[in-house]
């Protein structure tokens, strides 16, 4: 019996998410390519203080075309439902982008799962803005238009910001994962968590026969 969960979605059974979130101090808008210059920008100002969590990059990552192609391979998933990706911009300054949050790795099937990464502006941490954004985006990812089952993430032990906001969310630990992922010049083991959604609602097709 093959039980491999499958990630595929159809055009015609293509689930959108909504393209524009509002929190009480954040817009999360919908990977969009005219927002390269000010992605760029959040990369460039943020490079030491992402580094030590982030995965290797290329030596053009940093510059406002390989963002605008990232951001437009990133609109493509997010109308084929197969990944959600969200800019974080202060509420009344569309010029800046200081934050993301990315849904990744959508398996639909009897998975329902995915990977969730996120990163925040160094110079405004500390303000609960990430988890402000989060539990707003995860609402959405649990909605019966998009249907999650489960959501999974991973960060380094040492990232005590990342650990806070996860268990203020309300993720259950799931272990630690030893050499997980390439990060900062070494494989490093990763914290597992996971939040599921209570009110997943089951396909028809799942009904058991009778």
């Amino acid at each position: 019996m093959d039980s491999t969960p499958s990630s595929s979605t159809s055009a015609a059974t293509a689930i959108s998410a909504a393209p524009l979130l509002l929190t009480a101090r954040l817009r999360l808008v919908a990977a969009d390519e005219p927002l390269a210059a000010a992605l760029t920008d959040f990369h460039d100002r943020n490079r030491a203080h992402l580094a030590p969590w982030d995965p290797p990059t290329t030596a053009d990552f940093y510059t406002e075309a390989v963002q605008a192609r990232r951001l437009r391979d990133a609109a493509a998933a997010f109308r084929a439902g197969t990944g959600y990706r969200y800019l974080l911009q202060p509420i009344g300054d569309t010029s800046r982008v200081v934050g993301t949050v990315n849904f990744s790795n959508i398996v639909r099937g009897p998975f329902q799962s995915c990977n969730l990464g996120y990163a925040l502006d160094q110079a405004l941490e500390g303000q609960a803005l990430m988890t402000e954004a989060l539990r707003s985006a995860i609402v959405e990812m649990f909605s019966p238009r998009v249907n999650l089952h489960r959501i999974q993430a991973a960060f380094r032990p040492e990232n005590w910001r990342s650990a806070e906001v996860l268990k203020r969310i309300g993720f259950d630990d799931e272990g630690l994962a030893p050499d997980y992922l390439f990060i900062d010049g070494a494989w490093r083991m990763h914290r597992l968590v996971a939040l599921l959604n209570k009110s997943f609602l089951a396909p028809e097709e799942w009904a058991a026969p009778n």
